[in-house]
């Protein structure tokens, strides 16, 4: 059985980051929109400057629907790796970024009809997806988990295209060994590696534990 990625998100403290850099996860998530969890450019770009990445660890900026402007200036003032578009995004203006840019791009994909005829509209245009649950007037961040049985359709379209798939929504540390019998490539993480709104190491290194 593969060891899913770990990629922990909604970093929105210097505690947080702090906590999530020593965890020796693959991936750390930022998130530059509207959410209880939003950070600045300023904080984020200070918090990296001042303790750096581990261990080849990837930083995620996680945008809704964003300007194009309002992007750039975001990737001039942090040092991201990742984009992750987490909106209505389309499959051009994820191009448009890729080339503005030249990071790589992921796209998140909320479960339900249409999701994974999709994933078909981004082929060969981003580096990967999330797929998440979707609630209404809720992009993301609910804390609530999706049917798993659809885990396989995505996954096999995902390694068609030669890309990752990170399931999101409602994983902890509880459940999470369900969760790798779907074989995925990667778990992205927010509420379930929390304690008191902050991100708490005894429930990342249980996951972790889990994970095996």
């Amino acid at each position: 059985m593969k060891t899913p990625e770990l990629k922990l998100c909604g970093n929105r403290s210097l505690e947080d980051w702090q906590t999530v850099r020593l965890s020796g996860v693959q991936y750390a998530g930022f998130i530059f929109a509207n959410s209880v969890r939003r950070v600045s450019n300023e904080e984020v770009a200070k918090w990296l400057e001042d303790y750096p990445p581990q261990d080849k660890m990837q930083i995620v900026g996680v945008f809704v629907n964003p300007e194009l402007e309002e992007l750039a200036e975001t990737v001039s003032e942090v040092p991201l790796d990742i984009i992750q578009l987490h909106g209505k995004e389309t499959p051009a203006f994820a191009a448009k970024i890729k080339q503005m840019t030249g990071k790589q791009v992921w796209k998140v994909l909320h479960h339900g009809d249409g999701a994974l005829s999709d994933m078909s509209r981004y082929s060969d245009i981003v580096d990967g997806y999330v797929v998440d649950t979707k609630l209404p007037g809720q992009w993301g961040g609910t804390g609530k988990r999706f049917d798993w049985k659809a885990i396989p359709d995505y996954q096999n379209k995902a390694e068609k295209q030669n890309v990752p798939l990170f399931i999101a929504g409602g994983v902890n540390p509880d459940n999470v060994r369900e969760l790798m019998d779907y074989m995925t490539d990667g778990i992205d993480v927010s509420s379930g590696i929390e304690m008191d709104d902050k991100k708490d190491t005894n429930m990342i290194n249980r996951m972790k534990e889990r994970l095996g």
